[in-house]
């Protein structure tokens, strides 16, 4: 069987979006503030990231928090969020190489750059890892900075868009 695309995994929800109840699991429910849980779709989460603006960025929890907000569930689940994201991100690369030509980026791609994980912090697993996005984000304007391993938009949180 051949591995499948990121695109296709972009585009195979199987049984999603679905809301897991969590009642059951009085941990999860203190750690998370309620027992509703969404597990999002890919494509939900590439609609957010398409809506970002230049010169503008989102994190993960906002977006997270976006998805909970329309579901109407109390938290979308973190684990499958930063699977989705990346799958967004990695099939919008695979669309820019499919079709760029010149310095022309493709309609279809989306600006997966300007959603940053938590506290404004890259993300080393888009495409081209932290340089690349470092790059797009400073051609945006935005001041990227190092603190030990990790890089931050400097003062994200003056760059939030709204959702």
């Amino acid at each position: 069987m051949a591995k499948k695309t990121y695109n296709e995994k972009l585009h195979s929800a199987d049984a999603l979006p679905k809301i897991e109840d969590l009642s059951g699991q009085p941990e999860a429910v203190k750690r998370y503030g309620g027992a509703k849980m969404l597990i999002a779709a890919p494509m939900q989460y590439n609609e957010i990231m398409s809506q970002i603006p230049e010169g503008k960025v989102i994190t993960m929890d906002r977006v997270r928090a976006k998805l909970a907000q329309q579901a109407g569930a109390d938290f979308t689940c973190p684990l499958t969020a930063g699977i989705f994201v990346n799958i967004c991100a990695q099939a919008s690369g695979e669309r820019a190489e499919n079709k760029i030509s010149g310095n022309t980026i493709p309609e279809d791609a989306i600006p997966w750059w300007r959603t940053l994980k938590t506290k404004g912090e890259l993300n080393e697993k888009y495409p081209g890892g932290i340089d690349a996005q470092k790059l797009l984000l400073a051609v945006e304007g935005h001041t990227v900075i190092q603190r030990g391993k990790r890089y931050f938009v400097q003062d994200y949180e003056k760059h939030l868009a709204e959702l």
